[in-house]
């Protein structure tokens, strides 16, 4: 039978287990959340670790808290950090929208320790969150969780992704391909076309995601219940952001407007939503990839993707593109996470979002995923497909499309009575127009040279 304590809050009394660092509070809502099985997310805790240390700083400093008291608290949240902290916090993400069960986990795990240490009371309420609610610091944890990942995860991920596509831009890039729109043959284009667009892609996804980060380092903190401060020294905002920034190495600052910090997930939305831009150009580049690789005989067989693993059970031999086809299934987590952040964002009621722990959960697992992916698309598949320089020859020599370059020259309905033909024949387009058009076979050579044609122009 296991060990149980006796612990008491503002509704009484709760038994708990002999072993756990929380209290009351945190076993209420242990039985009253039994949903999922999913826990806050380990970032997540890490951040509201790092908030209750900086509010301690911040109110010893500002004269509100015993320096005794507030050096514990900050050196319980060091001792924690340095342990396998999680098991301390088993709370469902599906609990009261205000994630005020989470706050008081770790107001309760804190304060456990922090008495330990001090060898006297410390209050999970009274003081480790002095001047503040779960109101403010919940948005605020969830705001300093993914300005972290975004800054030390996602940007470098996506930086190394770009990167290593430029890298084999460079490699590969004299290689001369079919283009093709609606999956159909079309004007030629090179290998560093192709992945300098993809690198392209990835940049100006970065570069929006930079943009964005200042608003993420804004916080609600210092709003407390409804967004006016009060139980608040005036200056602890600004005191605080600043522990946090020397805590983290980030730029953190009070939020313009707390109403709209609480009372809003704006900012998460916006971030949600740029992921799913990064997902959606991830997929992009991972189908391009699933089809250039496809076959090897029956398929574009274009480029020959690192063989990772075996690819079927039962057909021996067969090799599939599986980090493209992971990225792929990423992109679609990712794209679903935004929409469940979406929904969640409008459940701002008044003076407070009420769907905080949803969002949180969501938006640090798109952020965890894309940096994973990136990097994974960018060492297991980009960096190591070989590039099938006879399959790319074979598709360009029967190319009828190329004869798009005459048209200036015979004009458009002969060029395309020519492609037709070509194509209906099988014979390359060379030959076809030489036979009929008037120009000689070393002015078409010329004119429907492959290389020649991806530079553009007349």
């Amino acid at each position: 039978m296991t060990a149980t304590r006796i612990e008491r809050d503002s509704m009484g009394e709760m038994t708990v287990p002999a072993e756990a660092l929380f209290g009351a509070q945190t076993q209420r809502a242990v039985l009253n959340f039994p949903v999922s099985g999913w826990r806050m997310p380990k970032a997540f805790i890490h951040a509201l670790l790092l908030v209750k240390s900086a509010a301690a700083r911040a109110n010893v400093s500002l004269e509100q808290s015993p320096a005794d008291k507030g050096e514990a608290i900050a050196n319980a949240v060091t001792e924690l950090l340095a342990t396998d902290y999680m098991a301390n916090f088993p709370l469902d993400v599906f609990q009261t929208g205000s994630g005020t069960s989470t706050n008081m986990n770790a107001n309760e795990v804190l304060a456990t320790l922090a008495s330990s240490r001090l060898g006297r009371a410390v209050s999970a309420n009274d003081d480790v969150n002095h001047g503040q609610s779960s109101n403010d610091s919940i948005p605020t944890a969830l705001h300093v969780s993914a300005a972290l990942l975004l800054a030390e995860q996602l940007i470098p991920a996506l930086e190394h992704l770009a990167n290593a596509t430029r890298v084999k831009a460079q490699a590969v890039g004299h290689h001369v391909k079919t283009g093709r729109t609606h999956l159909m043959d079309a004007m030629p284009v090179t290998l560093g076309q192709v992945l300098g667009g993809w690198a392209a892609q990835v940049e100006a996804q970065t570069a929006q995601l930079k943009d964005l980060l200042p608003r993420v380092q804004q916080l609600a903190q210092g709003g407390t219940a409804v967004g006016t401060g009060i139980n608040a020294h005036p200056g602890f905002a600004t005191r605080f952001a600043n522990e946090l920034s020397a805590l983290t190495g980030q730029s953190f600052q009070p939020a313009p407007d707390f109403f709209a910090a609480m009372g809003s997930q704006d900012t998460a939305v916006a971030l949600s939503g740029a992921l799913k831009a990064v997902a959606v150009s991830l997929l992009k580049i991972a189908n391009d990839l699933r089809w250039m690789n496809s076959g090897p005989l029956a398929g574009l067989a274009e480029i020959e993707l690192e063989a990772l693993q075996p690819g079927s059970s039962i057909m021996p031999g067969k090799v599939n593109p599986v980090i493209p086809e992971s990225v792929a299934m990423v992109a679609a987590q990712v794209i679903g996470h935004d929409a469940a952040i979406t929904i969640a964002g409008q459940s701002g009621n008044f003076e407070l979002n009420v769907m905080l722990p949803v969002v949180a959960h969501n938006l640090l697992a798109s952020l965890e995923l894309l940096s994973t992916s990136s990097r994974l698309l960018a060492d297991k598949a980009i960096a190591s497909f070989k590039v099938n320089e006879a399959g790319l020859a074979h598709a360009l020599s029967r190319n009828p499309i190329l004869v798009t370059a005459l048209n200036p020259i015979i004009g458009y309905a002969k060029a395309a009575e020519i492609a037709k033909k070509a194509y209906k024949e099988g014979r390359p387009i060379v030959d076809v127009a030489a036979e009929n058009t008037e120009l000689s076979r070393d002015e078409l050579l010329k004119l429907l040279d492959p290389a020649k044609l991806t530079e553009g122009g007349l």
